[in-house]
């Protein structure tokens, strides 16, 4: 299984920027969609952000819409997630996966129930 490798996170106060990597071990994922996903203390993990690869198309949870942009570097295979006027409500750890984006689901179903290490963000009022 491809192993996946978030980065990028940190503290920041409300406001601030961030942008966090999701590189993965190989470049065989490239024909799949890719995703990021967040788990706050105590919550479960929920959908962020997706891009679809047949056309780039992006997807987005509506409590980050307008604040956050999904990309993806198409040579190596990462995974981008530039977020925007941060939110105290945005402290998660942060974690990406590539499988299948449903539209009707709004969340991307990944290949394996394999996930790395997450990267923390954490956003200060």
């Amino acid at each position: 299984q491809v192993q996946l490798v978030e980065s990028g996170g940190g503290s920041m106060q409300a406001g601030g920027s961030l942008r966090l990597s999701c590189t993965p071990s190989e470049r065989s994922i490239s024909r799949y969609d890719m995703a990021w996903f967040r788990q706050a203390p105590g919550k479960e993990r929920e959908f962020v952000a997706a891009i679809v690869e047949s056309d780039g198309s992006t997807f987005y949870a509506d409590s980050v819409k307008r604040r956050f942009t999904v990309s993806r570097d198409n040579y190596r295979q990462t995974l981008y997630l530039q977020m925007n006027n941060l939110k105290p409500e945005d402290t998660a750890a942060y974690f990406c996966n590539y499988g299948r984006y449903a539209i009707t689901d709004q969340t991307l179903f990944p290949l394996y129930n394999n996930w790395g290490q997450g990267t923390q963000v954490t956003v200060s009022s």
